[in-house]
């Protein structure tokens, strides 16, 4: 597969859209995270998610709603979090949308802490500092998907964090983005395109069973 095939877009495709729908999609997280209080678990938390979404206008999902709580921070996307967790008064977790406004595909994420929990906070920062580093590295140095993922995880330890390796970013467009198959931003080998592409970041405390994660589309001024 070719760069051009890699970064196709559909008849639909508007820049102006994807914006849209970028926004759109922080302000149902924001949306969500006054919602999130102790004791609440992750099931009753994607159900306040989809009152959010109805508010919004949303057209769509186009990948399910993941919400993790404490020790389920640590866990990648595609497995499945541990049973009965719960929201602690100190504690933290993180949303992951992706979302469908206009025909345009949205995909964010952040963590956050409630209570007293300083490591958590620390982490939950490093994770959007993290990320904001590897945007940077993109915006200024031109790197490839392959070589801001590999920087990604030299920060990281680093910094004194376990980098997730199995999270490598990934394409979005117009509905659905899966149709051109763009593969995995970590494994892109030029420099990837703005307003295309997701840079997704995952940390994890070294020894202790917490972590966060951070996302957002890979675009020409930093927010």
């Amino acid at each position: 597969m070719d760069e051009h095939d890699r970064e196709a877009v559909g008849q639909r495709f508007d820049p102006a859209f994807m914006q849209r729908a970028r926004d759109l999609s922080w302000t149902a997280l924001r949306g969500i995270r006054e919602r999130m209080h102790p004791g609440i678990s992750e099931d009753e938390a994607r159900a306040e998610a989809m009152q959010v979404f109805a508010e919004l206008g949303m057209e769509r999902l186009w990948h399910p709603v993941i919400i993790r709580i404490g020790p389920n921070t640590t866990r990648t996307y595609r497995q499945p979090s541990l049973p009965d967790v719960r929201l602690g008064e100190n504690d933290s977790y993180f949303i992951d949308l992706g979302l469908v406004f206009d025909g345009h595909e949205g995909d964010v994420g952040d963590t956050f802490v409630i209570g007293h929990a300083p490591e958590r906070l620390a982490c939950a920062q490093a994770a959007r500092a993290l990320f904001h580093d590897v945007a940077g590295m993109w915006r200024h140095e031109g790197l490839s998907g392959r070589k801001l993922y590999d920087y990604a995880c030299e920060r990281a330890e680093a910094m004194g964090w376990r980098f997730n390796h199995a999270i490598k970013g990934h394409r979005v467009s117009d509905f659905p983005h899966s149709v051109h198959k763009g593969g995995d931003l970590g494994d892109l080998d030029h420099t990837p395109a703005k307003g295309l592409w997701i840079l997704e970041i995952q940390i994890a405390h070294p020894t202790e069973p917490f972590g966060a994660f951070y996302e957002d589309l890979l675009v020409e001024s930093a927010p």
